[in-house]
């Protein structure tokens, strides 16, 4: 969302911790797409800072950006620093092109980047106060007639006094009146500031796991998005995301590191102080900005007060803990005693396991095999949402537990094709009790298994699901009903909820006709085999109690099981569908998957509610790598998508 003053100009940078020869050629190159594409925001004026990690250099001219680029001086500039950057030392170019407001741009001192006490800053706005705060700090003397100058003043002086970034940012925009959009370096810290009160920042960031880690960020996302499509540069940039600093938020940037700490501009949250070290450096960067950090939750587990159908009672404790009734397997005998009339007598295969890859799949064909004695073949779905992590993971259960693994494809172009189309059709009129049609493609796998079970001759298929702590009731919560007492069982799910099911799904594609598209016939198919279809599966945490510690502790230790790089938790990391959903949840709800079994944690008394409320805040941060592959998987552009989600209605 853009002010109304927000377009006078254009602000712009990049920001690289390498000292590598090809990435400082990369910042070089982006830092002049970058000019190029920011001209259309302003052609008065132009400059540019550069921080090589010991100082600013600061080059500015009246005219246009097309001039700059020709200005010998800027490329000698650029080149000298590059050339002469210490090793190891992080560089930081930003620059401005100005659409001239206050002040004449024949007038090196109305031009911008400002150079004041020790900052130069870049602001893209009006402050209409400017005359104001400058009378009522006698220590700052403009030196032009830019507002600007006068925003960064007050700024620095805060700084100077409280020695906080964070607070000083936070005062200024308080006292100031107009649109600010501003990115500001410091002689004495290694940090770079970006803060909004419009909007009108957007940065890019590179993949965390590449060398020379590259952050840029612009006035405008298109800037951004034309500046990655170059081809001279998408190759080396490689995956990457935007992202808006929203409207009175404000983002501080390690330059060496480039680790952030995102923080409101209107309000302190736990964890805004103390960005600055005794010695003027950063440190350790957390984003506590997220408005769902603040809603009412159980004082006994972590739901908080938008979940489906909750309710707290005299002293705080939601409806789900009041009524949460203990988990009871049957217990490992009862297991044994289940899977013995199916035992082969000569070795040969006695049993299909049901095989994702994921966490519960991987240690349960593991206690097959090895606890219950048994001669599984493992049996995995492939719909086209399995990611390569799960199978490098199948891989090495199969190849070391000697398990032979039969891989049912779907028609993976199409079953892409049908989620692209819902997914469309999701983001024209986003509704959360719709996001579960995005997972509908998968459920042929019950088909499959049944399938399997005739063409092998072999009777008993085991899902390693059926763990309690997994419960999800808020799915069907945030289509209007409560969820059954099922046991995990779908077809157990009572007519009256399938058919408030249907009645549901039904009303919201006459509301959004977009879904009556060619995945249709393969929804509905999911449906009957789900919901209709006889379950005569054997569930294996029906039977076993279900230890996080135990389960990941053994294929961790034993297989080498690998997890994801960009999340801490092990749940649901084979799936290509979770980061997309998980980031809808959190951002529309205020709740993800991962919050509502951690509660059930809570409640089993695995984990006490503390480190509940801290995972819950690791484990809902947003996947990017993942979310992006997701798009790119199905064909959707995930920025449009962000957009839309990060728009949408919230229920806080």
């Amino acid at each position: 969302m853009y002010g109304a003053l927000s377009t006078m100009c254009g602000i712009f940078g990049v920001i690289c911790s390498s000292s590598q020869p090809a990435d400082r050629q990369l910042v070089r190159d982006l830092a002049i797409s970058l000019l190029h594409h920011s001209e259309t925001r302003g052609r008065e004026a132009v400059g540019v800072a550069i921080h090589d990690g010991h100082q600013i250099h600061v080059l500015k001219q009246a005219g246009s950006v097309t001039d700059f680029l020709a200005n010998p001086k800027f490329h000698a500039l650029l080149d000298r620093v590059l050339a002469e950057a210490a090793p190891g030392r992080p560089i930081a170019i930003t620059g401005h092109s100005r659409l001239a407001t206050n002040g004449a741009q024949s007038n090196g001192d109305n031009n911008q980047p400002v150079i004041t006490q020790g900052a130069v800053a870049l602001h893209n706005g009006i402050i209409v106060n400017d005359r104001k705060l400058a009378a009522r700090y006698p220590t700052i003397v403009p030196q032009g007639e830019l507002d600007s100058e006068v925003l960064a003043a007050v700024l620095r002086t805060k700084l100077d006094a409280s020695k906080d970034l964070v607070s000083a940012t936070r005062e200024t925009f308080a006292e100031l009146e107009g649109s600010a959009s501003i990115a500001m370096m410091f002689d004495d810290l290694d940090v770079m500031l970006l803060a909004t009160n419009t909007g009108s920042l957007f940065q890019v960031t590179t993949d965390a796991a590449r060398d020379g880690a590259v952050m840029m960020f612009a006035s405008e996302r298109f800037i951004l998005q034309h500046v990655i499509e170059e081809k001279s540069v998408s190759s080396r940039l490689g995956d990457v995301r935007i992202d808006q600093i929203r409207p009175g938020h404000a983002v501080a940037v390690t330059l060496e590191g480039l680790e952030r700490q995102a923080f409101s501009l209107t309000e302190s949250t736990p964890g805004d102080h103390g960005l600055l070290g005794p010695n003027g450096h950063t440190l350790e960067i957390v984003d506590h900005s997220s408005r769902a950090d603040r809603l009412k939750r159980c004082t006994k587990c972590i739901l908080p007060e938008t979940y489906p159908f909750v309710d707290f009672d005299e002293h705080g404790v939601c409806r789900y803990c009041r009524t949460w009734k203990t988990i009871r397997p049957k217990g490992e005998q009862a297991l044994f005693d289940a899977v013995e009339p199916y035992r082969s007598k000569d070795g040969s295969p006695d049993v299909i396991v049901a095989f994702s890859g994921g966490r519960d799949s991987s240690y349960g064909l593991h206690y097959v095999k090895k606890v219950l004695g048994m001669n599984p073949v493992a049996f995995t779905y492939d719909w086209g949402m399995v990611t390569d992590l799960a199978r490098r993971n199948q891989a090495r259960l199969c190849g070391a537990l000697g398990v032979e693994h039969i891989i049912r494809s779907a028609d993976i172009a199409a079953k892409r094709r049908y989620v692209r189309k819902n997914v469309e059709a999701w983001l024209k009129k986003p509704e959360l009790g719709m996001v579960t049609l995005l997972m509908a493609g998968d459920k042929e796998f019950y088909a499959h298994a049944r399938q399997l079970r005739k063409e092998t001759g072999i009777k008993l298929v085991i899902f390693c699901t059926g763990n309690l702590i997994e419960e999800a009731p808020y799915k069907t919560g945030l289509m209007g009903f409560r969820q059954d007492d099922d046991n995990m069982v779908l077809t157990k799910m009572s007519t009256r909820n399938k058919a408030a099911m249907l009645w549901y799904y039904a009303k919201n594609y006459l509301k959004n006709p977009a879904y009556i598209n060619e995945s249709l016939l393969d929804t509905a198919n999911a449906f009957w085999q789900t919901f209709v279809v006889k379950d005569d599966f054997l569930y294996l945490f029906h039977y076993l109690p279900w230890s996080e510690d135990t389960i990941v502790g053994t294929i961790r230790r034993e297989y080498d099981w690998e997890i994801a790089t960009d999340t801490q938790t092990t749940w649901r990391i084979g799936d290509g569908t979770a980061a997309f959903y998980n980031y809808i949840y959190g951002t529309m709800a205020g709740f993800t998957e991962d919050e509502a079994m951690l509660s059930n944690m809570v409640r089993e008394k695995y984990i006490d509610r503390d480190e509940a409320l801290r995972r819950g805040i690791e484990y809902s941060k947003p996947r990017w790598p993942s979310i992006r592959e997701y798009a790119q998987l199905v064909g959707f552009s995930a920025e449009e998508a962000l957009q839309i989600i990060n728009a949408a209605p919230k229920l806080y």
